[in-house]
């Protein structure tokens, strides 16, 4: 067996080896197939000469080609969102979410009003690292108007003075700043403890005089809303005084910016009785079949009457006692 495999190898290779020497010598006769080749070697050339062509027309037609003119986009109404704040336990947590939300927001402007008689470095620092176009003011509550340790929160109006601060830079810091008197854009007040969807910032930049919806959570209520009928407001939905000019929440509507600047005595009045605070800005502006209803014809809840709960600080209160309290050099 072995023999045979042998023998079979020995002749495989001398195949092989004869195969190649008659290969090596093929290389070196000539070859008269120059007849056969010609018609392909002008096919080739021609086939060259007019991919050249063409790669020459595509490199002139990119050279004179002009992009296509569109159609200029219309610009985003701006909002201008006026929120009042003050300081307390849960004033930098409420402030940070609310930035994150307005981040979310394309062309907004935030005005900050502190009720304080100075700028707080808390408000300062964050309103600095937030990411957003902002303004920031302040202007102290006056004494008598403040709520005292106690009070509820309805027995005196909260953060008058701090939204007609804002108004006030609206009509005329904010002229001097930007060099103009762009008219184009939307005014919203939007306190810090609010909860607010971002589809309701869309809902108001279309808006012509003031634009309206509902609100959830608040006034004893699920929501309180307007009363939508034919496309216009009617009546509204509130369980509390339902015969007020204008028994909405401050959450509840939007001013355009033109309207604003139209009417420069058109503020809030501090000294308007409980519940009345919205209608003492609005009844001046707009009448209930002017109201331009939105949220699906003011069908769909977008924003949220929300409080904080006020944090309990008892144990923190007896270590502070027994001079063990937190580092007050932290900032909350």
């Amino acid at each position: 067996m072995r023999l045979k495999l042998k023998t079979v190898f020995v002749l495989y290779f001398m195949v092989s080896f004869l195969g190649l020497v008659y290969a090596l010598m093929q290389l070196g006769q000539r070859c008269d197939c120059s007849e056969h080749d010609l018609p392909k070697d002008r096919t080739i050339s021609r086939l060259r000469e007019e991919l050249h062509r063409l790669q020459e027309q595509i490199r002139n037609s990119e050279v004179t080609k002009q992009p296509p003119k569109q159609a200029a986009k219309p610009s985003l109404a701006k909002i201008f969102v006026i929120t009042p704040t003050y300081a307390r336990l849960v004033q930098k947590a409420e402030l940070t979410r609310l930035s994150h939300t307005f981040l979310h927001v394309p062309q907004l402007h935030w005005i900050v009003v502190e009720d304080s008689p100075h700028k707080t470095p808390l408000v300062t620092d964050l309103l600095l690292k937030s990411g957003l176009m902002y303004t920031h003011l302040h202007v102290p509550t006056a004494k008598d108007r403040k709520l005292q340790e106690g009070d509820p929160s309805w027995l005196k109006p909260r953060g008058v003075e701090q939204r007609n601060e804002g108004l006030r830079w609206l009509r005329e810091d904010r002229r001097v700043l930007t060099g103009g008197d762009s008219q184009h854009g939307v005014v919203y007040f939007a306190d810090d403890d609010n909860t607010y969807s971002l589809q309701i910032f869309e809902e108001m930049r279309s808006t012509q005089r003031v634009s309206v919806w509902p609100v959830g959570l608040v006034g004893g209520m699920k929501y309180e809303r307007p009363v939508v009928e034919g496309g216009k407001v009617v009546r509204f939905h509130t369980g509390w005084r339902p015969t007020r000019p204008f028994p909405m929440d401050m959450a509840g509507f939007a001013v355009s910016l033109k309207l604003v600047q139209a009417n420069p005595e058109a503020c809030f009045d501090g000294e308007a009785p409980m519940g009345f605070l919205e209608s003492s800005f609005l009844q001046g502006l707009v009448t209930m079949d002017e109201l331009e209803p939105k949220a699906d014809n003011c069908s769909k809840v977008l924003v949220w009457h929300t409080r904080t709960e006020k944090p309990k600080m008892k144990r923190e209160e007896a270590l502070q006692a027994q001079g063990l309290g937190s580092d007050p050099a932290v900032e909350v």
